[in-house]
């Protein structure tokens, strides 16, 4: 039986930390097993605000580092080196890397043939255009296999108003006048719109400011998020693809038509042709030998990725001290950002809040953070308005509905929709629906579409008012009637009143307090006339707790207000508020006892 060398037994029972990395192994004829390995240690992470050290590490034009695979802020050449103040050229990163320059139609199968050796880093397509190189499909008819250079000069003359050595180029106005001159039925390519040729562009002031500012590139727009340059061009010549190609490798002309870059994977960054693997050459000969034309070439390219590019978690990655928590998650209501930002992300608040503005544009317009605690009768957020637009007045579409909201002077909760249609999947068509605690009616409105009636009430002034103005515009209102009471109040005049329709569904989501209100319930058919027909409501109220078996607390607490014990209450957990604090809702059919009682 083998057994293993002493060494891998260590390893086995003592496993090496990540920082080494098991380069080789190998196994000779005599079963003895050898191994290498290297230590690398992880690196510092620099930031905008870390110590002079760190600073220090980062002034270098590039931040060399083994960082793990794909792109990074950590990774490549810095083009500004200004920290003072956030500006978004401080993260346009440029990478070095190697390309396959290949005919447009041969780009596709190619890439499907060298799909392991591309570069696959997220966000950014292997594939890239060469500026300035694409020819339209109506064109292509003259350049056929002709390797006439007669034939492209004309054509050159004819799509550019001139060739290589004439000069300088001939003015709009008489290229054009010339095009129309010269224009017949055997002629060029058709030009349907030569009026055009003439105009002067717009965007020529634009243009100038870039040239200015040195970032004209072509299809460089607003949102670019990355750019593709060719810098430097090898292997064009016959020297440096006879040894790949073979001795019987002629002579050809170099391209004549539309040409794309293959963006080959980040470990063959500067390397020579030679260096490639065989499963690259052994393709690209393949379609070399299929060609009369130069069918690839290597370039080496630049490739630059913008603050468009990067997402905001590694944005404020870099913008955070060293070891601070990255706010990655925040509650959207319409088109603002609700954070709840930690004490320690306060001094940042303002940074935080742009990179989350920047981030999420065109949906977010505005962020703010909840700087206390809910503490009023109105369930109204303290918000503090970091970025962009000041207005806490949003429009929500939930269930098909559409409803006005503002964060300052009502309560609104997006994280509890999933709740909220679970309990509209509860009601029927012949239910009469009594919301005690209605809000703004996420849950009034969205009933009012599928059950017979709805009851809606809530203390909030504001709330009642943005009430009544969701169920007009949800063409609502002929199914809801709207109260602006106390909740005991509501409760007692709503079941005593001989015109209110028979309610089978009572909803009280006011988690803080709605457990106190039950008892509002109790001998509410008490002062009824007795040979009245009555239908027992089923109850919805929701609630917090903090207890280590929370369900159970929940229910003491529903059964110590309603004064009664033996009747059934179904429990479910709706969602963790906060470390150890649940939200639930409790579900049960009022017990005669509790609504006869005296």
């Amino acid at each position: 039986m083998y057994v293993l060398p002493r060494q891998i037994q260590l390893m086995a029972l003592y496993p090496l930390p990540s920082a080494i990395i098991l380069n080789k192994i190998i196994v000779s004829s005599t079963s003895s097993l050898h191994f290498t390995y290297s230590f690398f240690p992880k690196p510092l992470t620099p930031s905008l605000f870390s110590t002079t050290t760190a600073a220090a590490a980062t002034s270098s034009s590039t931040l060399f580092q083994p960082h793990s695979y794909g792109p990074s802020l950590y990774k490549g050449h810095k083009v500004h080196q200004n920290t003072d103040n956030f500006d978004e050229d401080n993260f346009t990163r440029v990478f070095d890397i190697t390309a396959l320059r290949v005919p447009s139609e041969h780009c596709f199968s190619l890439e499907s043939k060298l799909r392991g050796h591309l570069l696959n880093w997220p966000r950014i397509r292997n594939i890239a255009r060469v500026p300035g190189d694409d020819i339209d499909d109506e064109l292509k008819e003259f350049i056929g296999n002709n390797n006439d250079t007669e034939t492209l000069t004309a054509l050159e003359r004819r799509i550019y108003g001139k060739a290589e050595g004439d000069g300088e180029k001939m003015c709009s106005v008489l290229y054009r006048d010339k095009l129309a001159r010269t224009f017949n039925s055997t002629g060029y390519v058709k030009f349907q719109n030569l009026a055009k040729l003439s105009r002067p562009k717009k965007s020529k002031k634009k243009r100038e400011e870039k040239e200015e500012s040195g970032r004209q590139r072509k299809g460089l727009g607003r949102n670019e998020m990355a750019l593709v340059e060719v810098v430097e061009e090898e292997g064009s010549g016959d020297e440096d693809l006879s040894g790949l190609l073979g001795d019987d490798f002629i002579r050809r002309r170099k391209w004549s038509g539309s040409t794309r870059l293959l963006l080959l994977d980040e470990r063959y960054a500067n390397k020579r042709i030679e260096e490639l693997p065989e499963a690259i050459k052994a393709v690209l000969k393949e379609h070399n030998e299929e060609s009369t034309r130069l069918s690839f070439e290597i370039v080496r390219c630049k490739l630059t990725l913008f603050y468009n590019y990067w997402q905001m978690n590694e944005v404020l990655e870099v913008l955070l001290p060293q070891g601070m928590i990255v706010p990655s998650a925040f509650e959207t209501v319409g088109h603002i950002a609700h954070l709840n930002l930690r004490d320690e992300h306060l001094p940042y608040k303002k940074l935080i809040a742009k990179v989350v503005l920047d981030k999420n544009k065109p949906k977010i317009q505005t962020v703010a953070n909840k700087i206390d605690a809910i503490h009023n009768d109105y369930r109204t957020m303290q918000l503090e308005v970091l970025a962009g637009n000041h207005s806490l007045v949003t429009t929500v579409v939930e269930n098909g509905l559409y409803f006005d909201v503002d964060l300052a002077t009502v309560y609104w909760n997006s994280r509890l929709a999933t709740e909220r249609q679970r309990l509209l999947s509860c009601f029927t068509h012949d239910d009469v629906v009594c919301d005690v605690f209605a809000g703004i009616g996420p849950i009034a409105i969205s009933a009012a579409k599928k059950v017979k009636y709805v009851y809606a009430n809530d203390l909030n002034p504001s709330a009642v008012e943005y009430l009544e103005r969701n169920c007009v515009r949800n063409k609502l209102e002929r199914k809801i009637e709207i109260f602006n009471m106390d909740g005991r109040r509501f409760i007692d005049s709503i079941f005593a009143s001989e015109k209110t329709r028979a309610i089978t569904q009572v909803v009280m989501n006011l988690p803080n307090d709605a457990a106190e209100f039950l008892d509002s319930f109790r001998g509410i058919f008490g002062k009824r006339n007795k040979g009245t027909r009555f239908t027992l409501p089923r109850i919805h109220v929701y609630g917090f707790s903090k207890a280590q078996d929370p369900e159970f607390d929940f229910h003491e607490q529903i059964r110590i207000a309603l004064s009664e014990v033996a009747f059934e209450v179904e429990m479910r957990k709706v969602r963790l508020v906060a470390p150890g604090k649940w939200m639930l809702c409790a579900s049960f059919v009022l017990p005669e006892t509790v609504a006869f009682s005296k």
